[in-house]
């Protein structure tokens, strides 16, 4: 029976290098950025555009036009009716001639935007904290 320690070992694995860190921001930086929930009342994609979509949004007090980058990856008809969260407190943007009232909140996973949703029923309006 051969000894244990005998036997050549694995070479080691060299350990990960640190991932750069982020800079952070303060509490009171974060308590500027209003995030809201918003339900898509309508939805349509920008002609003469591969990426943008034109979107309704009620966020309980009001509907925004919200203009996002995310045609690639949803049909307009599947966004109807699906709660969203929003950038409320942006200043206007202008895309593709199209005034854009917010901004929509999105992962990137591998360059493809996957929108933030709920498990739960939440309000129009709901601010996120």
């Amino acid at each position: 029976m051969a000894d244990e320690s005998s036997k050549p070992s694995a070479p080691e694995a060299a350990p990960a290098a640190p991932a750069p860190e982020e800079p952070r921001i303060s509490i009171e930086d974060f308590a500027k950025i209003q995030m809201r929930v918003g339900q898509v009342i309508e939805a349509e994609k920008v002609e003469n555009s591969r990426k943008l979509v034109r979107l309704k949004v009620d966020i309980g007090t009001e509907v925004r036009q919200v203009v996002a980058g995310i045609a690639e990856a949803y049909d307009a008809a599947s966004l109807l009716n699906r709660k969203v969260v929003i950038v409320a407190n942006l200043k206007p943007a202008r895309l593709m001639g199209l005034e854009s009232n917010g901004m929509i909140v999105a992962a990137s996973d591998g360059g493809k935007p996957v929108l933030v949703t709920f498990a739960e029923e939440v309000a129009n309006g709901a601010l996120l904290k």
